[in-house]
């Protein structure tokens, strides 16, 4: 039996916005990256299928003709990416020219091992052209060949930047720190997820502090389309094979992608073709295989031909052929071409097939950038595509597995992840202190009633997808870095937060949780890692506005799924129900967010969705691991302490009956304990 989770559904205004160009043939989030051409090192941020291939091309273009660049060095993760690059006649459309890579300076289509194309990025750097377009691996044995000193006065152009990583075992972000120490190159970084699924820093603080960044969210994209309309994302509970239960969350009449599990994961039945002859069999009446294409044709019961790729075949030239079938331009605008997309490490990043409405996702991902990628494969605008939706088909713990402890870490994971692409997809949040004289701000509809005095007011401006909040009590951040993080990084602090398995573990099934040890003490330790150049104020700055923008969309998620009666709802409205979860509060302050389980919500629909007997399951392997109070969180809840003191001039009671009073006196007793044991020995 599958479990269905109520989707998030986020709708969009379908104001074509986005798919718009300007004189100069410009989509707006290229154009914003244009204006920035100028910049040494520019961070491009923006969701798949919103043109970062082409805004490259202009920046590149403009480096290699006007800023005395002399080559130019498109780096991509997978050799099928390397066709986003390809030649476009861009003066077609307005620009003053056009982009061109000779052939043999797409490496992604030579022949030979990434060592032997090392050779013709030396050859390339010593000739008279100026583009090449290589994978990763080519680039890296490159500059290990060359040196980083042969790339000097080049444009180097990271796709898919989050593969890099500041981990000095990363070789890529080694490489990539010394190109930038030696501050002779040019660097353009381009990637849909600034952030990893091992929660690595992408860059070290001193060296992203040199990049400028263009950001162009998720919901800009989207409410910038023509006729996608609704994006639900959702995750779904099943025990036995899941190929059994795959129906119940696959619909035929929709154009899907299936990722089916890694063959080292519990969810495999360690043999993959039986696994998508499985999923043949589930759709209909096998009917032979298409002779051009390769495509498998299926009947289904009402007398369809379903056309199904299938990327798990081992045999290369069968593979080969379908994959070959897939990106025949020829067949790029033709809806029927195919119907279905059975993939194993195949058909995520880069991998264009604008019709898809369900990339259906079976076991989890470890990768949130992976969970990122997999759902920009549906969130590309088609005519008649009015709606898209990503599903995570989740085994549910099993008492009776010996992995059962893995089971239920995937379970609390896949769930996190949950939470982040839901943070992506909201509007973007722009937090304001209350005070006596705040007013309307320009531009933002306040709903109905319009702004009031005395009260915390939401505004929201559809054009731009931006929420502007006033919170009483809201500490600003006071210098440009902290500015720019509050502004463009808090999917970034998130990203870290919901990562932390103790802070997700606590947040889920500890009763005796007091929600500010997450919200100020776990998010305080993650914003000081994080950020350890920003001073305490603009830590704390950070970490408010960090908090407020996931518990407002948690919240807005919880009042948004009740009906006025009470009633679940099927989905949810985000902008609805942050409006309704504040016009309910009225007086929204940073104590009482604080006082928010960013993760109640979660565990509210993990309650309804898994078994009683699983369920239990789960709270008993977490119960039993539970850690106490450590020195560090116990310093950091004695800092709060000092803090308490200075405004009420007492310190917290052991006895009080509010738990966070309690709790920080817990701490200053754990410390003056660890103290007077010090003493003693």
């Amino acid at each position: 039996m599958t479990n269905n989770v109520p989707s998030v559904s986020v709708s969009y205004a379908q104001n074509g916005n986005s798919t718009k160009s300007n004189e100069l043939g410009m989509r707006p989030m290229q154009e914003r990256a244009y204006e920035k051409r100028g910049e040494q090192y520019l961070l491009i941020k923006s969701p798949p299928a919103s043109g970062k291939s082409r805004a490259l091309m202009f920046v590149a273009l403009d480096k290699l003709h006007n800023q005395g660049l002399r080559k130019a060095i498109i780096t991509v993760p997978e050799k099928s990416i390397g066709s986003s690059f390809a030649d476009e006649p861009l003066s077609k459309f307005g620009f003053w020219t056009d982009w061109h890579v000779e052939p043999k300076w797409n490496l992604c289509n030579a022949p030979g091992s990434d060592g032997s194309k090392a050779d013709s990025v030396g050859s390339f750097l010593k000739g008279e052209d100026q583009v090449l377009v290589c994978p990763h691996a080519t680039f890296r044995n490159a500059i290990e060949k060359f040196g980083i000193e042969a790339f000097d006065d080049c444009l180097v152009a990271v796709d898919e930047f989050h593969h890099v990583s500041a981990n000095p075992e990363n070789k890529l972000g080694a490489q990539l720190t010394e190109l930038i120490g030696r501050d002779k190159v040019h660097v353009v970084a381009m990637t849909g997820s600034y952030f990893r699924g091992d929660a690595e820093p992408v860059l070290m603080p001193h060296d992203e502090a040199r990049f400028d960044t263009v950001t162009y969210t998720y919901y800009e994209q989207l409410n910038g389309y023509k006729y996608l309309k609704q994006l639900d994302i959702g995750y779904f509970f099943y025990s036995g094979a899941y190929a059994d239960d795959i129906l119940k969350v696959l619909d035929p009449n929709e154009k899907t992608i299936i990722h089916i599990p890694s063959v080292n994961s519990r969810e495999s039945t360690k043999d993959k073709h039986r696994e998508v002859e499985h999923i043949i069999d589930e759709l209909g009446d096998w009917q032979g295989t298409d002779p051009t294409t390769g495509f498998q044709l299926v009947k289904t019961s009402d007398g369809r031909i379903l056309r199904i790729a299938d990327l798990v075949d081992d045999e290369a030239a069968k593979r080969d052929k379908v994959s070959a079938a897939l990106k025949d331009p020829a067949q790029k605008n033709n809806r029927d071409h195919i119907d279905i997309i059975i993939a194993l490490g195949m058909a995520k990043e880069g991998f264009d097939w604008v019709w898809c409405e369900h990339a259906l996702t079976v076991g989890y991902r470890a990768s949130l950038t992976e969970i990122v990628q997999i759902i920009g494969r549906a969130t590309r605008d088609a005519p008649g595509k009015s709606r898209a939706r990503f599903t995570n088909l989740i085994a549910e713990p099993d008492a009776s597995e010996d992995a059962v402890t893995e089971a239920v870490n995937d379970t609390l994971k896949a769930i996190a992840a949950s939470l982040l692409m839901e943070q992506v997809l909201a509007p973007r949040f722009n937090f304001t202190p209350k005070r006596p004289d705040s007013g309307p701000v320009e531009g933002f509809d306040y709903g109905e009633g319009g702004y009031k005095e005395g009260e915390c007011n939401v505004g929201f401006n559809e054009e731009s997808g931006q929420f502007q909040i006033e919170i009483k009590g809201l500490t600003e951040p006071k210098s440009e870095e902290a500015e720019r993080i509050c502004q463009e990084d808090l999917n970034e602090v998130i990203a870290a937060f919901v990562q932390d398995k103790p802070t997700v573990e606590r947040g889920m099934f500890d009763e005796e949780l007091v929600p500010e040890e997450l919200t100020q003490v776990r998010m305080g330790k993650i914003i000081k890692d994080k950020y350890p150049e920003l001073d305490d104020e603009d830590q704390e700055a950070v970490r408010q506005h960090a908090i407020a923008a996931l518990n407002l969309t948690q919240k807005a998620k919880e009042a948004a799924l009740k009906d006025d009666d009470g009633e679940d709802k099927a989905n949810t409205a985000l902008i609805d129900g942050v409006r309704k979860f504040a016009m309910d509060v009225r007086e929204l302050d940073i104590d009482l967010i604080d006082r928010i389980n960013p993760f109640s919500e979660a565990y509210a629909i993990l309650a309804k969705t898994m078994s009683e007997e699983s369920l239990k399951q789960v709270a008993a392997i977490i119960s039993a691991k539970k850690v106490q109070l450590t020195p560090e969180e116990a310093r950091d809840l004695a800092k709060r302490a000092l803090k308490f003191k200075q405004e009420r001039g007492r310190l917290p009671s052991i006895t009080s009956p509010d738990a966070w009073e309690k709790r920080m006196a817990e701490g200053v007793a754990y410390l003056a304990r660890m103290k007077a044991e010090a003493a003693d020995g």
